[in-house]
């Protein structure tokens, strides 16, 4: 790796396994010192026991636990230079005739609430960085922003919210006269682990490949280095000049159709 990220401090949430953990490790190896979060203690000790990055155990959406966190960071490190928002949850999801209330919630509560609160308070702390207000905040929707899913109507909601967020956080930084820039990704079917194992356990693991894999024109899902390598350039100063942008990475899934 370039080690463009070297002396720099970033926060990952959502960080114990799939693109979260894949972030972790491409950030350590760009050089930053990460601290990373999520709600599994024996996981994030392997995480961290294979990056050297920091874990916390926190969950996003619980407001009153955000300014301790934000302290540990500046406490050790002095600083906050980059915020990975990627904790996420489909649990309790459904269509809009079928989904109840406390689903409805729960989803909002992590993949709406909790993106919010981590780019409030990744701001605020970026403010207090020594050599001035500057950092990068990536936030992780995804192509069902834009290609809603029926069967998961919270999930799609939220992850079209988060790009409405990203947007308006990028003005309010930029207007404000910081050097914080936000933007917005959005993956397509990305072949983690649980996905992995979603495929091994069908009746059909063949044919639940080819599904995933025809999602995509490309015929193939993203690897979880595809993002990561997105979520490093991001954060460097190679982008210094993208903020406000969502950008898909979905084998041009959403792009739209060929012609009969």
């Amino acid at each position: 790796m370039s080690g463009r990220l070297t002396g720099r401090v970033a926060l990952v949430t959502g960080g114990t396994s799939g693109i979260g953990a894949g972030a972790v490790a491409r950030l350590r190896a760009e050089g930053a010192e990460v601290v990373f979060t999520g709600t599994r203690a024996e996981a994030g000790a392997a995480v961290a026991a294979q990056t050297g990055g920091h874990f916390h155990a926190h969950r996003v959406e619980d407001a009153q636990a955000w300014p301790a966190l934000v302290e540990a960071i500046l406490g050790r490190f002095g600083r906050l230079d980059i915020a990975f928002a990627n904790a996420g949850t489909e649990a309790g999801d459904a269509s809009v005739e079928a989904i109840g209330i406390d689903g409805w919630n729960g989803v909002m509560a992590v993949n709406l609430t909790g993106v919010m609160l981590t780019v409030q308070h990744a701001i605020r702390a970026m403010r207090r960085n020594p050599d001035g207000p500057a950092g990068a905040i990536i936030i992780n929707s995804s192509m069902n922003a834009h290609r809603a899913m029926g069967n998961y109507v919270a999930y799609s909601v939220s992850k079209a919210g988060v790009v409405a967020l990203a947007k308006s956080a990028a003005i309010h930084c930029a207007t404000s006269g910081t050097a914080i820039r936000v933007n917005a990704i959005l993956p397509g079917v990305v072949e983690t682990a649980l996905i992995a194992e979603v495929i091994a356990r069908s009746p059909d693991p063949a044919a639940a490949r080819a599904a995933f894999e025809g999602m995509s024109p490309m015929k193939r899902m993203a690897r979880v280095e595809d993002v990561t390598g997105l979520v490093a350039f991001l954060a460097s100063d190679e982008a210094r000049h993208i903020s406000g942008a969502e950008i898909l990475i979905d084998g041009a899934s959403t792009a739209g159709m060929m012609g009969v």
